[in-house]
């Protein structure tokens, strides 16, 4: 293999077809040779599943893991190597938060198979969270090691600087979205009905209770289409019934990211009421891009990163705002040139997230990483 080709090591925990985009993306770019390394299975609440074998462009290594990969922190893959030794790679990138075994465990084994290699990690974390002292440890050695941290938002960034990290730290969502999956299709919503709908898992921090208040306070007229599942589903089935819109709400299993554009095309808005907790904020939001994707607006409340990912081109209230996110959604109701506006607007900003955008971003991370070790390598 020529010795300009830059040898990039991936190791990714992604469920879905449609996360896996931006890898082919990444291995079709000219002058790299891409391996990925991944899990045998995934399992979470929505079940288990076992992960495609077979990545165009890359080189599949699967894994299988002590612990669950859903769990981001406690979780170990099942090797000692990743294929270093074989591979040699000029790049490491472990989409692994800094504070976890895993990244841990990635920097051991670089230490002994493949010193020379960058690294580069990823963090979701937006919020500093109260930590154990071999939590606060690994994180040390994690950011003191990391030659590069890609953050999902500026808000991560903020609280690596906090933790004294002072390398390259850029803001790139580890998942883009798919704009070959989540696209505009004909609409067949109902013209009398207003539908709103939420994805997601059923969680006290997803605010699920407010989005249930405020349909409430639209009256008739108005349905809500709850998607995905989680602990908190008898509660808030218990709540619909109490605000005397049992009828009016529509629950919907977990569904695969190829069937979501089906739904989307037939709902008006898309709800994301997240509530922030001692140690939790929105990270990111997917369901969001997603729906900006397929030209359904979207409702954010003020938690975390849902401002910075919606910008302009949907509509925020304060989070825990049952009446704030009512006014929001009858505006849109009301409205219909308001409501054509942030279709449009969601539309353009979906493509600062595509898969295309982020592979494109984060090949100039590695190709900035490696003119850093061409040069040091001649030095």
């Amino acid at each position: 293999m020529s010795a300009s080709v830059i040898r990039v090591l991936h190791i990714a925990r992604y469920r879905a077809s449609s996360m896996e985009r931006k890898l082919e993306l990444m291995a079709a770019q000219p002058g790299l040779a891409f391996w990925l390394v991944r899990p045998t299975v995934w399992q979470d609440e929505y079940g288990k599943i076992t992960v495609n074998p077979v990545v165009p462009g890359c080189s599949v290594l699967r894994v299988p893991m002590w612990g669950r990969a859903n769990d981001p922190h406690r979780a170990l893959y099942r090797t000692l190597t990743f294929g270093m030794r074989a591979i040699q790679p000029h790049i490491i990138h472990a989409e692994e938060e800094p504070d976890s075994l895993a990244a841990l465990q990635i920097i051991l084994a670089r230490r002994w198979f493949a010193p020379r290699a960058k690294l580069i990690l990823h963090t979701w974390q937006n919020i500093h969270r109260p930590q154990k002292w071999y939590v606060r440890l690994v994180a040390r050695i994690a950011l003191r090691e990391a030659d590069a941290i890609l953050c999902a938002s500026q808000g991560a960034v903020r609280v690596l600087r906090g933790m004294g990290y002072q390398g390259p730290a850029e803001v790139i969502p580890p998942l883009g979205v798919d704009t070959r999956i989540f696209r505009p299709m004909e609409r067949r919503t109902d013209p009398t009905t207003f539908r709103v709908a939420y994805a997601g898992r059923f969680v006290p921090e997803k605010g699920l209770d407010v989005l249930l208040q405020a349909v409430a306070l639209l009256g008739s007229g108005v349905e809500l289409w709850l998607i995905g599942e989680g602990p908190q589903r008898a509660a808030l089935q218990a709540l619909a019934r109490d605000l005397g819109i049992g009828e009016r709400v529509r629950w919907i299993p977990p569904l695969a990211p190829e069937q979501m554009p089906k739904i989307l095309a037939q709902v008006d808005v898309i709800v994301l009421p997240s509530r922030t907790t001692r140690v939790w904020k929105e990270q990111f939001g997917r369901i969001l891009v997603e729906a900006m994707a397929c030209g359904v607006p979207v409702v954010g409340s003020d938690s975390g990163a849902i401002p910075e990912v919606v910008g302009e081109a949907g509509l925020i209230f304060p989070e825990g705002d049952a009446q704030a996110l009512a006014d929001c959604l009858e505006r849109l109701r009301r409205f219909p040139d308001l409501w054509a506006e942030y279709r449009t607007k969601g539309l353009e900003r979906a493509r600062l997230y595509s898969q295309e955008t982020v592979a494109a971003r984060t090949v100039d991370v590695y190709r900035g990483q490696w003119a850093n070790l061409f040069w040091a390598s001649s030095g």
